[in-house]
């Protein structure tokens, strides 16, 4: 809030003292600095001179051409009326006070421009200069928050149209393109940002993922630009996998203040995945500018970190024979082991297996080559999506018959969130 009220007043009023505070509850501490002093009568400040942090001389009556260029931009926005007065403002002189919650600020009444300097929680900036006439004044400044999430589609192969909407977990065969989701909402004190808007989303996959860079697309508010972005793979200096940089949202016309930008791409899951509940994390987060003081347009706010999981599972086979020396009688507490130690089943060796995976057609394809050797008795096929499966045995030990074919389904459940 800025508020800017200045009169030419031919009756004199005497100064009063007034008192500024921070909001009860606040973390945040504001430094204060003094640009004018004056008598203070229905809102207006009259009998105007130049405060202890102006680029005036303190105490001497502030000249006509100053009022009339304050005067002028009454009726401008807040940020076209900071513009002008913050250039009568000295930031290198001491400001004459600090507040912070229980700790508030007499002062002569006047304007004075209160800086906030923070602390600044994950997600949050700092708020535009505050300059106002003083009355007593409690200060709560309008800040805005921006934000960010990550999220990854689920395809089950055997059923059609069996993606699914954007959810935190997946699950996907090895070799498949993962599709992934970056998004992040600008704040809502966007407009204030008359410097700049730096924006960068981080992302760090791993070692089971693989970034395909060429399958990036970035949206404004669901509408995909190709320009005003770059996409970074190299000299990071973090652990991310890649970088897409906007190194000035103010370039791209569409962006305004709660505008969501989005990032899709795939990457593939490789033969480095990790097999089963621990998942293959992908993490992300964005900086961003969060000062609109600040004319380097710095990247200095960042979103708490978000992490999406993709799954991907395994089946193990045995081919068991029935054991002649096994004596059922001896296994009185029904284990499958007699007392003298022989199992009522044992592992037949030379079998060969050829794992076949249903398409969302209905017809079953081959899941890689043939699993046999002759000392194998367990088969695994690891990298697997859920989906519906049929075990074949293609090689069939001389002596013994061969299985039916085996159909099961791996299913997976997911929780967003």
């Amino acid at each position: 809030a800025l508020v800017m009220v200045f009169a030419l007043a031919t009756t004199a009023f005497a100064a009063e003292n007034t008192t500024i505070s921070a909001l009860e509850g606040s973390t945040r501490t504001y430094d204060v600095y003094q640009i004018f002093t004056g008598d203070l009568y229905n809102g207006a400040l009259s009998n105007v001179k130049w405060g202890q942090n102006s680029t005036g001389t303190v105490g001497e009556a502030v000249d006509q051409t100053t009022l009339d260029t304050l005067a002028a931009v009454n009726s401008k926005s807040d940020t076209e009326k900071l513009a002008v007065i913050q250039t009568y403002v000295n930031f290198d002189s001491t400001a004459i006070g600090t507040v912070f919650d229980s700790n508030p600020l007499t002062v002569p009444t006047g304007y004075y421009l209160i800086k906030d300097n923070g602390p600044v929680n994950d997600g949050e900036a700092y708020s535009l200069y505050v300059v106002q006439v003083v009355g007593p004044t409690t200060i709560s400044p309008k800040v805005g928050t921006t934000t960010s999430d990550k999220k990854v589609k689920d395809t089950n192969d055997s059923a059609a149209n069996s993606t699914t909407d954007w959810q935190d977990s997946a699950d996907y065969d090895i070799g498949d393109a993962v599709p992934f989701k970056l998004s992040a909402t600008i704040a809502q004190d966007y407009a204030n940002y008359t410097h700049g808007y730096k924006l960068t989303f981080h992302d760090e996959e791993g070692a089971g993922l693989t970034f395909n860079a060429s399958s990036v697309k970035v949206y404004v508010d669901g509408e995909e630009i190709t320009s005003g972005f770059t996409v970074v793979t190299e000299n990071l200096g973090d652990d991310c996998t890649f970088e897409v940089r906007f190194a000035n949202l103010k370039d791209i016309a569409s962006v305004k203040a709660r505008s969501v930008i989005s990032v899709e791409y795939t990457s593939t899951l490789d033969t480095d995945a990790t097999v089963g509940s621990a998942g293959n994390k992908n993490t992300s987060h964005v900086t961003y500018t969060n000062n609109p003081n600040d004319k380097q347009a710095g990247e200095n706010g960042k979103t708490r970190d978000d992490v999406v999981i993709v799954f991907t599972y395994q089946t193990i086979v045995n081919k068991v024979t029935k054991n002649p020396a096994y004596d059922a009688s001896k296994d009185t507490g029904k284990t499958g082991t007699d007392s003298d130690g022989n199992k009522e089943f044992i592992s037949l060796k030379g079998a060969g297996f050829t794992l076949h995976k249903k398409n969302a057609s209905g017809a079953y394809k081959a899941v890689g080559s043939e699993l046999k050797g002759e000392d194998m008795t367990t088969f695994t096929w690891s990298g697997l999506d859920d989906g519906d499966y049929k075990l074949v045995e293609t090689t069939t030990p001389s002596g013994y018959n061969t299985i039916p074919d085996i159909e099961f389904t791996i299913s997976a459940g997911h929780v967003d969130g």
